[in-house]
């Protein structure tokens, strides 16, 4: 017989959900038994919001994700994980162990509520960081949770569904169609006029270029957005939150574009071009340093998810890969095409001259960039971490986990076990700060419990670098607790399955980097010892200005 909980475990895997993260508790331990029994395996995390966190780092690798909460102060506990993959567009399936409808109906004062009979606040608070979410009833769980199932496909958002507990094992059909129905066919005449409009910006331009953004993954735009870029080849540029969706090792690849902050030959493939594809860009201060972006005003394609702006025409219902076929179309068929050159790559040099000298900033970028391989996840910190990765050029293959956007220190550690147990046959290098590390540390044992082998680099300066750059004082508030972080593999459980080195200098994050690639079965933990005021260069520049602008402050 097909019940409320099977059916949901079975849409779960429709969307290609494999793995459940979550906190077991009386509110959602008999769906837990159902799960037990089922092909979705169950992550259990040391609290919710890791399991919020892992969930959002596994739907970026396979498409969607699930977290398992009870009602009230688990699903609390995770709100700001959720909130997250909203802000990021992250397609997250939040299902709450709820309460019976007896004791709802009957008002009772229940445990993990207000005891005022009101059971509908969770759910109202979640309006806010979810694109839809249910209560499932009896008489209509199979089509509620379907509609709020599609809605997080849709849109790459979160959703919610509260799982009463009398209706786990209650029956429900047995689903006749897919969850997730193949797309209507785009309108000829909405194509013939998206082409039209094109052809007149593209036909004519000598310097046309894209620009990408983070979107382009979660609609799975990647071969279409290829396809495009090489039809001209055009020069393209991506944002920070897209990091990744192109293939940086390719000669069409012009570097990273944070408006003024861009290197000048990436800001000059942007700004000077005579007609700019931006595809999936999402326009924040984090990412367009401050707003200093300039797009070519009135020669700028905006391709959205579901709609597409040439100047004051919008196209609508017109899916992302769809336009992207379009142009590639175009380009080839009426673009008129110069002779491509390559962006000019950046040359870095190694950063050496003493290897046994005091480690810094520039060093570890230099070795980093060398320790990445083709296929590699990495997951990079928002904060010293990823300003030391934005810059590296990545081999092909490599997929950049980052939250550039919300910024939710300590997000990273359990985002990378989700990315460890989405991918288990690709290498995960985490990249994180001590601060950070300190908010999400236990969710090492859930590494070392699951057989994940991460290589996790520590980089210790002593607490909130960036903080201390963008506002300079001798104030102790953004000092930390001196951890020995090499001592945390063995204290949360992880025993001869982990290989933890310290390094002070060059010539140790060698050493220790050499032994994680001897090791890729082994969770491997480097602590990277760096001064408190050593900024990665990108950040170093965006201190400078900070610094220019406000006085220190005095203890």
């Amino acid at each position: 017989m097909t019940t409320v909980a099977t059916r949901l475990i079975a849409r779960l895997r429709e969307l290609g959900v494999e793995d459940l993260f979550g906190v077991p508790a009386d509110y959602n331990l008999a769906f837990l038994d159902e799960v037990h029994a089922s092909e979705l395996a169950f992550v259990g995390t040391c609290n919710e919001l890791g399991a919020a966190y892992a969930a959002d780092g596994y739907a970026r690798l396979r498409g969607a994700g699930a977290v398992l909460t009870t009602f009230g102060v688990g699903e609390l506990s995770a709100v700001n994980g959720i909130g997250g993959a909203y802000a990021e567009s992250v397609p997250v399936v939040e299902i709450v162990g709820a309460p019976s409808t007896r004791a709802v109906d009957a008002g009772l004062p229940m445990h993990h509520t207000m005891a005022d009979g009101d059971f509908g606040r969770f759910e109202r608070l979640h309006a806010e960081v979810t694109c839809d979410r249910v209560t499932l009833t009896a008489e209509h769980a199979a089509e509620e949770m379907d509609r709020v199932l599609r809605a997080c496909w849709e849109h790459k958002r979160p959703v919610r569904i509260a799982l009463p507990t009398d209706l786990v094992h209650a029956p429900a059909p047995a689903p006749d169609d897919p969850l997730l129905p193949e797309p209507p066919p785009v309108p000829r005449e909405l194509v013939a006029a998206f082409r039209a409009e094109a052809a007149k910006l593209l036909a004519g331009a000598a310097r046309a270029a894209v620009l990408a953004d983070h979107l382009v993954e979660r609609h799975g735009a990647h071969e279409a957005l290829a396809e495009l870029v090489a039809a001209g080849p055009l020069p393209v540029a991506v944002m920070n939150m897209g990091k990744g969706v192109v293939d940086e090792s390719a000669p069409t690849f012009a570097g990273m574009y944070v408006g003024a902050a861009s290197a000048p030959g990436t800001r000059a493939v942007v700004e000077q071009a005579d007609c700019l594809v931006a595809v999936g860009v999402l326009i924040s201060d984090g990412n367009s340093g401050g707003f200093t972006h300039v797009f070519p005003a009135g020669r700028t394609i905006e391709v959205g998810a579901y709609e597409t702006r040439i100047n004051d025409a919008v196209f609508r219902d017109l899916p992302m890969a769809e336009a992207l076929a379009v142009l590639t179309a175009v380009v080839r068929e009426s673009m008129d095409r110069p002779a491509f050159a390559p962006p000019e790559r950046p040359v870095r040099a190694r950063a050496d001259a003493d290897p046994h000298a005091p480690l810094t900033q520039a060093a570890l970028g230099d070795r980093f960039a060398g320790f990445v391989r083709a296929g590699d996840v990495v997951v990079a910190e928002q904060g010293t971490a990823f300003f030391g990765v934005v810059d590296t050029w990545m081999p092909a293959g490599v997929t950049v986990v980052g939250q550039v956007l919300w910024s939710s220190i300590g997000y990273t550690l359990p985002a990378a076990l989700g990315t460890c147990v989405a991918a288990p046959d690709r290498r995960t290098l985490l990249l994180i700060g001590d601060g950070s590390l300190q908010l999400t540390a236990q969710e090492l044992g859930t590494m070392a419990r699951v057989g994940a082998a991460p290589v996790v680099l520590v980089l210790n300066n002593g607490g909130y670098s960036i903080e201390r750059a963008i506002h300079p004082t001798d104030a102790p508030y953004n000092d930390i607790a001196p951890w020995r972080y090499t001592d945390l593999p063995a204290a949360f459980g992880a025993g001869d399955r982990a290989v933890v080195r310290r390094a002070t200098t060059a010539a140790e994050l060698d050493a220790a980097l050499a032994e994680a690639d001897r090791n890729r079965d082994r969770l491997v933990l480097i602590e990277a010892v760096l001064d408190p005021e050593d900024y990665p260069g990108r950040l170093a520049a965006i201190a400078a200005k900070y610094r220019a602008k406000t006085p220190a402050v005095a203890r």
